[in-house]
């Protein structure tokens, strides 16, 4: 990892501003978008970043009549479709197709789209690895340039910390910690009552690549995932999950959607230690979800022979929209070929479906008991 040649001068306030600034590389030529599913997320994330960058939404469909006809209104997208066939008939021949539907209707969703297209999917990749093979199937055999939408890599506060790991102003990155424990509305998801797996497989699993693109695959996963006694419809709605590495590397998270006692013990952060200082942001959003509260960012380094003094700074953007605005424009960079990385491309995508696969058979396995028998008994 690169650092500092010299670990007693902290960096300058310039080089560390500079850091800091997180501007998204946007498409030379940006292409029209075909969005396909209607849900909450769509409102609330998807659309408000299409608006913020000025791309054109040439269209949206939803299975469930008047659906899409409501949000295309809201949004002023210029065609609302009830089904795919028919948007498809009428869609650009360059349009980028963002699909937002459950796991589970994915894989039908893209064997409909045409060969060669461009595709922003939806996490998860599917319910599990074997829908995750047959998906990564198709996207191969039909040429998709295609990529999960991992957007919490571009969430503002997220890049702004990654620069100033990669430029060794915390030193060697030796530990992240995720902890959310919030009052999350799942109501607001209604197909997620039911299957067989829920927290890991839809929430956590943006923490686990999350840890994969800063520290690569891990060797191993430990992990249990739990119901809540008041929250019994849902497969589970807490985990705790640790991806090993090695005997330093510390990876890990853990969350609990059920603390409904106010907002003034709710926890929603990812730190950062390194060997020269740390790094702790706050993601506002999943508190009092879906208003939120506003997001915090502080660094700290060891450098210049002083104690350690937190600096607070406002990192310009949050995870909704701005997040979402820069998965797609990666996309449409890569597909354009001005961006030479495709950085939730659905390979790499389908890794972070293997680690949530290993944290599934680890909670299903358990721990490993104690022994309490006396000795020689």
């Amino acid at each position: 990892m690169v650092g500092f040649s010299d670990p007693s001068v902290a960096p300058g306030a310039g080089t560390v501003a500079a850091l800091l600034r997180t501007p998204v590389r946007m498409p030379h030529r940006p292409r029209p978008i075909c969005v396909v599913g209607a849900g909450g997320i769509v409102h609330d994330a998807h659309l408000p970043a299409y608006r913020k960058a000025g791309w054109e939404v040439a269209g949206i469909v939803d299975p469930v009549p008047g659906k899409a006809h409501a949000l295309a209104r809201q949004f002023a997208v210029g065609r609302a479709y009830d089904s795919l066939d028919a948007m498809l008939a009428g869609a650009p021949p360059d349009a980028v197709f963002d699909v937002a539907v459950p796991a589970s209707a994915l894989r039908g969703v893209l064997e409909k789209l045409p060969a060669g297209a461009a595709v922003l999917m939806q996490k998860p990749m599917g319910e599990n690895i074997a829908e995750a093979d047959a998906i990564l199937r198709v996207c191969r055999d039909k040429g998709f340039t295609a990529a999960m939408n991992f957007q919490m890599r571009f969430i503002p506060a997220v890049q702004a910390a990654r620069n100033l790991i990669q430029a060794g102003v915390i030193g060697e990155l030796h530990d992240v910690e995720i902890r959310m424990n919030i009052y999350h509305p799942w109501h607001l998801w209604e197909f997620l009552f039911g299957i067989p797996r829920m927290e890991m497989l839809y929430h956590s699993i943006h923490y686990m690549d999350l840890l994969r693109y800063f520290f690569g695959n891990p060797r191993k996963v430990y992990a249990k995932t739990l119901k809540h006694p008041k929250m019994m419809q849902l497969a589970s709605t807490r985990s705790v999950i640790l991806l090993e590495y090695d005997d330093v590397i510390k990876a890990h998270v853990s969350t609990n959607h059920g603390h409904e006692f106010g907002l003034r013990y709710q926890d929603s952060f990812i730190k950062w230690e390194g060997t020269r200082g740390a790094i702790k942001t706050t993601l506002g959003l999943n508190i009092n979800f879906p208003e939120g509260v506003p997001d915090t960012f502080e660094y700290v380094t060891l450098a210049g022979g002083k104690a350690p003094e937190w600096q607070s700074v406002e990192i310009a953007g949050s995870w909704y929209p701005d997040a979402f605005l820069g998965s797609m424009a990666n996309l449409m960079c890569y597909a354009e070929g001005s961006s030479p990385t495709l950085v939730n491309h659905v390979e790499s995508a389908y890794q972070t479906m293997q680690v949530v696969e290993a944290a599934y058979r680890s909670s299903d396995a358990g721990g490993t008991l104690v022994q309490y028998e006396p000795p020689g008994g």
